[in-house]
């Protein structure tokens, strides 16, 4: 046994032991919990091998095959029709064909034009049309209206993808989350306009793409993003009409151009120094041609299953969830793996480490009264679509389950306490039970005195964490949670999110919060009683 860590359980078990209440075995085998447990597992998760666990791709298979290996070395029960995997309906709809011509002249896909296979719907579109219709930036807002006098029926509409001559000049360009947001929206709503005028399609001048990045050119590579084939979105996607939207460089901007005699760059500055609306029909033969089709994405949540020992209370399900995948590969810099060592293999690695403490417990007679399921799901990083897929396929009934511990990012510190790095953020502990709130507060203060910090606790937080991570999907199905968070850091989303930079004993501690928390739940008299709603306010 490593030397530092056992002085560290010993330090931990004088500590803890000077309480008498406290559960004797509980802390006899959160001992499973330590740091080169940890090191074990995150090491391999967190890898280069693993290319950064995107889900539908190589690493986030090979992480659940990990994982699903670790279950059934602890004799977990493989609890979905005897597999440990619960497979999920996900498809993605993907770019087969994108076209773009001007005057009968093929531009190259991906460096003179891009389609974005979000916006179109099944099986795709194609036009052809002898005229454009050039509307400036598209907007219209108070005391500027591009489309003042213009009839888009059935035109093919071009516009700057950017800009606004309503801004004063010299205004810097905020780059915060509320700012970017606001730009997207404003994006969006030029398209809205367009759809809802019965426009043909939009092409839209981009600069970004006069120099286009290989980063860029992934992202309009034609893979969609994966999304949940439910009956629901089969229905949507059966109902949606294409609205073909085509972004262009500034070259090929002129090239269109050129018959009227002018140029994007010329455009660009004539709107931006009169702040005046300078719409113009130009004859030019543009054609357009996209396909789409529908490809099955490989993903599966990964469960083990420790059945509780009370013949009474053994239905009862608590649940410990963390989130195996991640963003995978990027296209820039020299570091290609988006390793994701604390989002959220930290919180994958308290999952395993928190299923052996308990299998331990159980091996010698002492486990849980209520059943426990540790689940790790797939699709967090692509909208939280692995949890939102168990809570609508539910491999327990819903209403037997208790609470959802979800762990998601414990391995780091946060720039707000590197004073105090014994701290972790709790979010949602007291939206619906009273109950849980007093059992995590409570577990923390006999076992463990770290910094319980509330600052994200709240519905109205700009972050939105509480509506950020897999534990929500319980949530709104009226089941009690607890979120364990470190908070953002440099690293976040990066390829710096890598092993090296885990601070184990910290993910080691946290995790045995979660634990001692889970211990409670799992042996309380009990359940957390419901007794708030989703908005906040008490139940009658």
């Amino acid at each position: 046994m490593n030397k530092h860590f056992l002085s560290t359980s010993l330090a931990l078990m004088l500590c803890i032991g000077a309480a008498a209440a406290q559960d004797k075995n509980a802390i006899r085998f959160s001992t499973a919990i330590n740091k080169d447990n940890a090191y074990k597992h995150l090491s391999v998760l967190a890898s280069d091998e693993y290319e950064g666990r995107e889900t539908g791709k190589k690493g986030a298979w090979m992480a659940a095959d990990y994982i699903k290996e670790h279950f059934k070395s602890l004799g977990l029960k493989p609890p979905v029709d005897g597999g440990y995997f619960q497979p999920i309906d996900m498809v993605s709809y993907n770019l087969t064909q994108a076209i773009f011509t001007v005057d009968g002249q093929p531009k190259e896909n991906l460096t003179d034009f891009v389609i974005p296979a979000g916006g179109v719907a099944m099986p795709g579109f194609t036009f052809n049309t002898n005229e454009i219709v050039f509307t400036g930036f598209g907007l219209t807002k108070e005391g500027y209206n591009d489309y003042a006098g213009i009839d888009v029926t059935g035109k093919v509409v071009m516009i700057f993808a950017s800009g606004d001559p309503t801004v004063p000049a010299g205004t810097p360009v905020a780059t915060d989350r509320a700012s970017r947001r606001k730009a997207m929206m404003m994006q969006m709503d030029k398209v809205k306009y367009l759809t809802e005028h019965g426009a043909l399609a939009v092409i839209q001048i981009d600069s970004s793409l006069d120099h286009i990045t290989e980063g860029r050119k992934a992202m309009y590579s034609g893979t969609g993003e994966p999304k949940l084939k439910t009956p629901e979105a089969t229905e949507r996607m059966a109902k949606q009409k294409s609205f073909p939207s085509i972004l262009v460089s500034t070259a090929t901007a002129n090239e269109i151009l050129k018959t009227s005699g002018t140029t994007a760059e010329a455009l660009r500055e004539k709107l931006m120094s009169s702040r005046k609306p300078a719409s113009q029909l130009i004859k030019v033969t543009v054609s357009a041609n996209a396909m789409k089709n529908e490809v099955k994405v490989r993903a599966e949540n990964v469960l083990g299953f420790l059945e509780g020992a009370d013949p009474k209370l053994k239905k009862e399900i608590l649940v410990v969830t963390g989130h195996y995948d991640h963003i995978g590969l990027t296209t820039s810099g020299t570091d290609k793996v988006n390793n994701g060592a604390d989002d959220d293999g930290s919180g994958t690695t308290a999952v395993l480490l928190l299923a052996e403490a308990f299998t331990n417990a159980k091996k010698a007679g002492h486990g849980p009264k209520r059943s426990v399921l540790f689940m790790t799901v797939v699709g967090e990083e692509k909208g939280l679509l692995g949890s939102e897929w168990y809570s609508e396929h539910p491999v327990f009934p819903l209403e037997n389950t208790i609470t959802d511990l979800n762990i998601d990012m414990i391995g780091r510190v946060d720039e707000a306490h590197t004073a105090d790095p014994e701290y972790v953020y709790i979010i949602g502990s007291d939206m619906l039970s009273s109950d849980l709130n007093a059992v995590g507060i409570k577990a923390n203060k006999d076992y463990l005195k770290m910094t319980l910090d509330m600052k994200y606790n709240n519905r109205t937080d700009p972050n939105q964490f509480y509506y950020r991570s897999d534990h929500y999907n319980f949530a709104k199905h009226g089941i009690p949670v607890i979120f364990y968070f470190n908070g953002v850091h440099e690293d976040y989303h990066q390829p710096g999110d890598e092993v090296s930079k885990i601070n184990f004993n910290l993910l080691a501690k946290r995790a045995q919060l979660v634990y001692f928390t889970a211990w409670e739940l799992a042996n309380g008299a009990k359940r957390p009683a419901v007794d708030k709603n989703e908005d906040g306010t008490p139940k009658n």
